[in-house]
């Protein structure tokens, strides 16, 4: 029988694929985007995360969302150095969310709220995938707009607290496999997963049409 961790990967592949593929991710990876454009993708992080870690502490007791809880994996301080680096000390003043982006924290505050298995599939979703791909981003933005090496700017793709990434899926693997409910109940934490990865790709849509590729 196929592992609840295998399932969850083998499920939202397809998912994963659209959002490497995605415009916005793809002109800034090919250097065809400015400084701003990635200021802003860090700002829509900021109230993403902003979600997930309210949600984190709200949820901190509970017997299925409680061992998810990893203070290593928090990553609102680490968005707030980058963006006073990137925006300046005023930048909450400025800060505003996309209407993707809105939608995006909302439908984690509603599983917070009401489907704590559900949060799950978000937490999977953000910080598997910036604790692995996002290092593609990291090296990306150091090459191209000079940023400090693991430093300012790019603090948010900085896991101090995780020396090693490998040995840490495999940990985080174990504990969705753990993760108790019936078949039925992990199909739906597997159809809110393909759920998070399209709020996603909804942002980096969004993110595209703000910041067309100009000829």
């Amino acid at each position: 029988m196929e592992s609840f961790s295998a399932l969850l990967r083998t499920a939202s592949r397809e998912q994963h694929e659209e959002v490497r593929g995605s415009t916005f991710i793809g002109d800034l990876l090919g250097h065809r985007l400015g400084v701003d454009a990635f200021a802003r993708y860090t700002e829509q992080l900021w109230f993403v995360y902003g979600a997930l870690e309210s949600g984190a502490r709200q949820l901190a007791a509970d017997p299925v969302v409680g061992p998810f809880v990893r203070p290593e994996l928090f990553r609102m301080t680490a968005l707030e150095r980058d963006l006073e680096y990137l925006r300046g000390p005023g930048w909450r003043t400025t800060a505003d969310a996309l209407p993707a982006t809105l939608e995006y924290a909302e439908r984690i505050a509603e599983c917070v709220r009401t489907w704590p298995a559900g949060y799950i599939a978000h937490h999977y979703t953000r910080y598997l995938g910036d604790l692995s791909g996002g290092q593609i981003i990291r090296d990306t933005a150091e090459k191209t707009w000079g940023f400090p090496k693991r430093g300012d700017g790019v603090r948010f793709y900085v896991f101090e607290g995780i020396p090693n990434p490998a040995a840490f899926k495999r940990t985080y693997a174990r504990l969705l496999d753990a993760v108790p409910g019936d078949e039925l109940e992990r199909q739906r934490i597997v159809a809110e997963c393909k759920r998070a990865y399209g709020l996603n790709n909804g942002m980096f849509e969004a993110l595209g049409k703000e910041f067309p590729l100009m000829a």
